[in-house]
């Protein structure tokens, strides 16, 4: 038996001192494989006698089972400590971007709606939301709009199967229903502007079926459509960051605002640039006006305790024509090399003090 000892001793220090998983495998062979020595003794185990086949037979295969523990042990003891090492030596700072792929960008109508949220923030407006699907008195009616208006037939808006009662949700044509639930949840004075997703069937060069909107509303006692004109126009000088730009107000309708206007700046187009602020043409960029009694009814207030005004532009189309973007529908391309060309800093926060876009 000591000579089986001395054996398991001699192979226990070799599988201690292996000092990687190649190093085991070749005790693992020497020990265990078809030559090894403990497999030699065994092949012995037939050629001995009745009596020290019963006593060299346990002690033989009780080594065999010892040594084959010892070095799985020792193999599971090493693969962890490989882990350990790969481990330290692949920190990554998740934090930061990964030093061989480029930073990311911002989309230009990301971009845009941050600039316009940063123009109206700093003169005291609040930002409101509401849901992409809507009811037909929150889209239509509370807005004023009559039955036989063509936005509530199918060619122009997007309706969903009518309800068990005949009733249909649509998804959301315009950002004024958030302006309709914040009415009607909040008392006067509001002051709020409201960004978000809207629906349309329509697709072109310069239409979507999905697009972006940013709508305001001012409520209180004493707004007139001189306040309306102050604030857009001090929104555009603002927005295209040029010291002065021309504006003029054109009559329009809209059923929720009574009177009713368009908004044009003045601009000139040199090549494919768009310059704002001289020349003399003029550009549409936004609609607004004073809201409708009916409106201010229909949402519980009493139009001769309080009157306001509300504006609403297209997100898509000014991020157009400040940044050059010549077709609407590289928006929705998911480009990369596009997003390259016409993203932004992350980094880069758009802020009044040290300019909107850089």
């Amino acid at each position: 038996m000591s000579d089986i000892e001395n054996l398991e001793r001699d192979i226990t220090s070799k599988i201690n001192a292996a000092e990687n998983e190649a190093a085991l495998e070749a005790v693992r062979v020497a020990a265990l494989g078809k030559k090894g020595v403990v497999s030699e003794r065994m092949k012995t185990i037939g050629k001995m006698t009745p009596e020290e086949r019963k006593e060299m037979g346990p002690a033989l295969n009780g080594l065999k089972i010892r040594v084959t523990e010892a070095i799985e042990a020792k193999k599971a003891a090493l693969e962890e400590l490989a882990l350990d090492a790969r481990l330290a030596s692949e920190k990554l700072d998740v934090t930061l971007p990964p030093p061989d792929l480029p930073a990311g960008k911002i989309h230009p109508v990301s971009q845009v709606f941050e600039e316009i949220a940063a123009i109206f923030s700093a003169m005291g407006f609040d930002i409101a939301e509401g849901p992409d699907i809507e009811d037909d008195f929150h889209n239509f009616t509370a807005l004023n709009f009559p039955p036989d208006h063509p936005a509530r037939e199918m060619h122009d808006t997007f309706f969903f199967e009518p309800k068990e009662d005949g009733s249909r949700q649509v998804l959301r044509t315009h950002t004024s229903p958030v302006q309709i639930r914040t009415m009607m949840s909040r008392k006067p004075p509001i002051r709020i502007i409201i960004p978000g997703r809207t629906f349309r069937c329509d697709s072109d060069q310069t239409h979507t079926p999905m697009f972006h909107q940013v709508e305001g509303l001012v409520i209180d006692r004493e707004s007139h459509m001189g306040h309306l004109k102050g604030t857009l126009e001090a929104f555009a000088k603002a927005f295209f960051e040029v010291d002065n730009v021309g504006t003029r107000f054109r009559p329009h309708f809209f059923p929720f605002t009574e009177p009713s206007a368009e908004m044009d700046v003045q601009y000139e187009r040199v090549g494919n640039e768009v310059r704002f602020g001289q020349g003399v043409d003029w550009m549409e960029i936004l609609g607004c006006g004073m809201v409708h009694p009916s409106v201010l009814r229909n949402c519980g207030l009493d139009p001769d305790e309080y009157q306001g005004f509300a504006f609403g532009m297209g997100v898509d189309r000014l991020a157009m024509l400040k940044y050059g973007i010549p077709d609407l529908r590289d928006f929705f391309a998911a480009d990369a090399r596009w997003l390259e060309h016409y993203g932004f800093d992350p980094l880069d926060q758009p802020n009044l003090a040290t300019g909107l876009s850089r």
